[in-house]
């Protein structure tokens, strides 16, 4: 039984095309849904992921169903692929995927911090070991900086009025739960009258902040410019790379990377989205984003 249901799953392994004797890389293992799917059809594949508890369950789950040495787990940071990859012995591959979205076990675990919807500590780092957690960001930056993070990284319409009820609500004390900071949040809305004004009314007030402090947490679009480049190196003649974004920013760093990059040819001249039927099975599927390139 899979913990979290992969986006776009029978899309990704038509554009990879797996078989016996190929070499994959699945920059984004998670809990193994696109991984699994891939070994099944013969392949050898390096899985790569910045957190432990899904590593570990992999270890646990699928790599005790697969002949080990068709499955090479490595707990690390996707802006390091080459290197990862070449320690691996995966030095040359026929594919590449990046799943950009937060698994459903991530965003389903309170003690994680990443979904307003379950009370936990604000923390929302990918991996534990990282310094500086959501609240480090929201009891300490100054209001500017907590403006620019909520209007460039989550393009929130009222970044400015959200930034300054952060500050007023952190004198009286720290803001440490996935709650609080969405009551906060809440509060802007609902004095400003904005919840009205919204386009969006079934987004929950919160969603934006949060994205925007997932994203500099993590230092994800960094991390996704540092990547891709070094898949270009990675890949054979013919190999594929598939990238699955969740939202504009992660999608317009692949759009402008693939448009920009003449080793590779654009099997995706416009992004693929889940069938309505997906959506309906699996509604966080909504918002993927699938750009797939070859390299020629």
């Amino acid at each position: 039984m899979r913990l979290h249901t992969p986006v776009l799953l029978q899309k990704t392994v038509e554009l990879l095309d797996p078989a016996p004797g190929k070499l994959f890389i699945d920059a984004t293992c998670g809990f193994g849904g696109h991984t699994e799917e891939l070994i099944k059809k013969g392949p050898k594949v390096l899985g790569i992921d910045r957190d432990p508890e899904a590593i570990e369950f992999l270890r646990k789950s699928l790599e005790s169903r697969v002949k080990s040495q068709r499955l090479t787990l490595v707990r690390g940071n996707f802006a390091d692929i080459r290197q990862i990859a070449k320690e691996a012995g995966f030095g040359k591959v026929d594919g590449i995927l990046f799943d950009l979205g937060v698994s459903s076990v991530q965003l389903a675990s309170p003690e994680r911090g990443f979904s307003f919807t379950r009370e936990g500590p604000l923390d929302m780092r990918m991996d534990p070991a990282l310094g500086l957690s959501a609240a480090d960001i929201v009891n300490n930056f100054e209001k500017r900086r907590l403006y620019e993070i909520f209007k460039n990284y989550g393009q929130e319409k009222f970044a400015w009025a959200i930034a300054g009820a952060i500050c007023r609500a952190r004198e009286l004390k720290p803001i440490a739960t996935t709650a609080e900071l969405a009551r906060v949040i809440e509060e802007v809305y609902k004095t400003g009258g904005v919840r009205k004004k919204h386009k969006a009314k079934k987004l929950h007030p919160a969603t934006k902040a949060f994205l925007a402090l997932r994203i500099v947490v993590n230092s994800e679009l960094l991390n996704l410019e540092k990547a891709l480049p070094q898949t270009v190196e990675l890949l054979n003649k013919k190999g594929r790379l598939v990238v699955i974004s969740f939202h504009s920013l992660e999608d317009g760093i692949v759009k402008r990377f693939f448009k920009h990059q003449r080793n590779f040819k654009v099997l995706t001249p416009k992004p693929i989205g889940p069938e309505k039927i997906e959506i309906l099975a699996n509604p966080r599927s909504r918002s993927a984003k699938m750009r797939a390139a070859e390299k020629i």
